[in-house]
């Protein structure tokens, strides 16, 4: 599966919200969520612009790779995701697992999400209202694709972020800009 996302920063999520409930989406729910994410021993997942994480939310635990961006306007690439068992030890085991494979725990990210769904005809897209910790609101817009939709589902969250006012899109992730915010001291 190929996950087309645009993320955005907020500066009035009050506003967002007001254009939000003009596309008339669904509630999805609530939910915090902790993204502790890996270094690879053979290779620099910064340069490589991959992603390797485990992310916890409530009891709920998943394991999830991204390869690297596949253009230059969106944050389009491929996700592998696996759920675990449920509970902490899941999460536990799967980190000590990753450490005893050399891989070294990189930063955690923490964030609140509002998850919503819109219906954009042949897709349905997440739209989630972030709250990271330590940086501030986003909106990601996401639309799993299939690889020969994949320039469709762009075209559909692009405009999707047209219609809700959004701009100044950040192809970064949120590690990525935890790390660069942590670099500047």
């Amino acid at each position: 599966m190929i996950e087309v996302e645009m993320k955005f920063p907020l500066d009035d999520v009050d506003a967002f919200t007001v254009r939000l409930a003009q596309v008339q989406p669904t509630l999805i729910g609530q939910r915090d969520e902790s993204d502790e994410y890996f270094q690879a021993p053979d290779r620099d997942f910064a340069a490589t612009d991959e992603a390797l994480r485990i992310r916890r939310v409530g009891d709920i635990t998943y394991l999830t790779y991204k390869g690297p961006k596949l253009d230059a306007v969106t944050k389009t690439r491929k996700e592998v995701q696996i759920r675990l068992d449920d509970g902490p030890l899941a999460a536990d085991l799967a980190g000590a697992l990753l450490r005893a494979s050399g891989y070294e725990p990189a930063l955690t990210v923490v964030k609140s999400r509002q998850v919503f769904a819109v219906d954009l005809g042949r897709f349905r897209a997440e739209v989630c209202l972030d709250r990271v910790q330590n940086l501030g609101d986003f909106v990601e817009i996401e639309v799993a694709a299939e690889p020969g939709q994949v320039d469709e589902a762009r075209r559909a969250v692009q405009s999707l972020a047209e219609t809700l006012g959004l701009s100044g899109s950040e192809r970064r992730s949120y590690l990525e800009l935890l790390l660069a915010k942590r670099s500047q001291g």
